[in-house]
């Protein structure tokens, strides 16, 4: 019998030798080989004080979350306890790689009437770190305007005075005191000793920059006199993706400063994952939620850039979404190309359907998978080896998973084209939804052959308490195709965050986007890494109005959306809202505001 408090990918990282877990993209992520443990999240009720009695490292964190360091032979043990309700490893995250302020009516609220600028707010970026020495950060009398920067990927050190936060036992905290005095030192060398901090990737700078960058005259961001918190996201493994851990640690610390500082904060959010069945039932999409609901707090979060990369095949066995008949089948055949070390494929589907699902190799081998058995089973066709893990219900998900996982026997998966063949035995809705990794970790060339671009958001926009931010181009006023798609929500039964649901809510410009970089020119982006600085920009001007300035001391959380869903305008080619495209259209502050 599974253990039902674990997640589906942990109880098949559990069951898998070290080595297999290795090759794998999703398997290991959590584990630290050096130290034996696993970082595992959990949800949990009462107090963790056992867990600590135990050896176990407890962080906790908002809302009945914690995070523990859990040696491997003690997992189960871990599960056991009464106080722990669910179970979940950490996933990777991957980086969502015109004038915008005009497109979105930004201007019309800060250049006159009521001159809005984010003042008394926090703007909160979470991503690759920043060029805190960037002018776009300073004060007019050179001062930084950023109030803590936790880098998570500097280690402490006691002899150097470099402390991780209150609360955390991960990198180090840089206050506005250390980081001014790293500004005026006098050599460059000298300043990055004492705040060694860096921004490698330039992505956390240019959207800093778009959010909350001050203006010189050539540039300025949406709330340019807005405070900030930085943090940089740890990077614990050799593929340099940091993890789900890391950024609710994030979460965590920044609405903690908030709260103790008595400021409404902005926090933007530009990275996700495709793993799950995004219907806002993980523990980081139920965390977002309840994170979403402490303080004064708005979240914005990209909806990813996977709307066009072929990652995604959803379909119906039923005729044209009717009844289903015993005996239809329907193949869906996925493209594998040359040199994919590694490969996932997810298929969730509604539990109350039965299936029968048949693999088939690129030279015709075929395997029956025999899905109505929960838990793992593995196989080997032509050069490569399959785990299947069979998943159930869990007590927070209705829906049920098969994941493969393909694990190269030599030094690649077989390339080719691999079928999924299902077939109908006793179906109700007949759905299925397939997906494959993050663009950003596997080839070109390995896709499905007939995509389906809805619901390619990627995971945590669809919890359903954020703000999730999708891409327009500006300059044609239309849809960014690459953006990720939302629901069909009147046919969906998987993955639907809530019933009636509408995702993305806005979209924002999103394409060559002028930004900082890290050389202290301006570079083109592009991506909704880059449409949701707008929108988390906008959201620190909606709170100024409202709660600096007491127009409205309530507006922040779900009020910030709803104003902003409320004034957002049309765009080109799009005749229904809210649709899965554009949902209510796009960002525009100066309608946003009440009159």
């Amino acid at each position: 019998m599974e253990n039902q408090k674990l997640e589906n990918l942990l109880n098949l990282a559990l069951e898998t030798p070290e080595n297999v877990r290795e090759k794998s993209l999703n398997l290991n992520v959590g584990f630290e080989p050096e130290t034996r443990t696993w970082e595992l999240i959990v949800k949990y009720n009462g107090t963790l004080a056992r867990l600590a009695e135990m050896g176990i490292t407890v962080e906790e964190l908002l809302a009945g979350y914690a995070i523990l360091t859990v040696p491997e032979g003690l997992v189960e043990a871990v599960a056991s306890q009464p106080e722990i309700e669910y179970v979940e490893k950490p996933k990777r995250l991957f980086f969502s790689v015109l004038n915008g302020k005009e497109a979105s009516c930004i201007t019309q609220v800060t250049v006159r009437e009521p001159y809005l600028d984010g003042e008394g707010v926090i703007v909160a970026v979470i991503d690759s770190g920043i060029d805190f020495s960037n002018r776009h950060f300073l004060n007019a009398d050179k001062s930084s305007r950023i109030l803590y920067l936790w880098d998570q990927t500097i280690p402490a050190d006691e002899a150097l005075g470099r402390r991780p936060p209150e609360g955390f036992a991960l990198g180090t905290e840089f206050t506005k005191e250390q980081i001014d005095r790293a500004l005026f030192a006098d050599t460059m060398e000298e300043s990055y000793r004492l705040v060694p901090s860096r921004d490698v990737s330039g992505h956390g700078t240019a959207v800093a920059g778009i959010a909350a960058g001050s203006g010189d005259g050539n540039y300025e961001g949406v709330a340019p006199n807005s405070s900030l918190i930085i943090v940089k996201l740890g990077i614990p493994d050799v593929q340099s993706f940091p993890r789900t851990t890391e950024l609710m640690r994030a979460i965590t610390y920044v609405i903690r400063k908030a709260q103790q500082l008595s400021m409404p904060v902005s926090i933007n959010l530009s990275f996700g994952n495709t793993y799950g069945a995004h219907d806002g039932a993980s523990l980081l999409e139920r965390f977002l939620d309840n994170a979403s609901e402490v303080g004064r707090t708005v979240i914005s979060v990209g909806s990813g850039n996977e709307g066009a990369s072929a990652g995604h095949v959803q379909g119906n066995l039923g005729a044209d979404g009717g009844a289903v008949p015993a005996g239809r089948s329907v193949g869906v055949e996925l493209g594998v190309g040359d040199y994919e070390t590694a490969l996932s494929v997810q298929l969730w589907k509604n539990y109350v359907d039965r299936y029968r699902l048949t693999l088939r190799s690129p030279r015709g081998e075929e395997q029956v998978v025999p899905i109505d058995r929960a838990g793992k089973i593995t196989f080997r066709m032509e050069q490569t080896d399959i785990l299947v893990y069979i998943g159930e219900p869990a007590p927070y998900a209705v829906n049920q998973e098969i994941y493969f996982d393909f694990i190269p026997a030599e030094a690649y998966v077989t390339k080719g084209v691999w079928t999924f063949q299902i077939e109908s035995l006793q179906s109700v809705t007949g759905q299925y939804y397939f997906y494959l990794p993050s663009a950003a970790v596997r080839s070109r060339n390995t896709r499905f052959f007939t995509p389906s671009p809805q619901i390619t958001l990627t995971i945590p926009s669809t919890a359903q308490k954020v703000i999730t931010v999708g891409a327009y181009n500006s300059a044609y006023e239309s849809y960014a195709d690459f953006s990720g798609r939302g629901y069909v929500y009147p046919e969906r039964t998987v993955g639907l965050v809530a019933a009636g649901a509408i995702k993305p809510d806005i979209v924002a410009p999103g394409v060559e986007i002028t930004a900082p970089d890290t050389f202290g020119g301006y570079g083109q982006f592009t991506g909704t890494s880059f449409a949701a600085p707008f929108v988390t920009g906008a959201a620190a001007l909606l709170m100024q109005w409202g709660i600096v300035r007491g127009n409205d001391l309530f507006l922040y959380g779900e009020k910030v959306k709803a104003y902003l869903r409320r004034g957002a305008r049309p765009i080109r080619g799009e005749t229904e809202y809210p649709n899965d495209r554009v949902g209510y259209g796009a960002l525009c502050v100066a309608d946003s505001l009440p009159t």
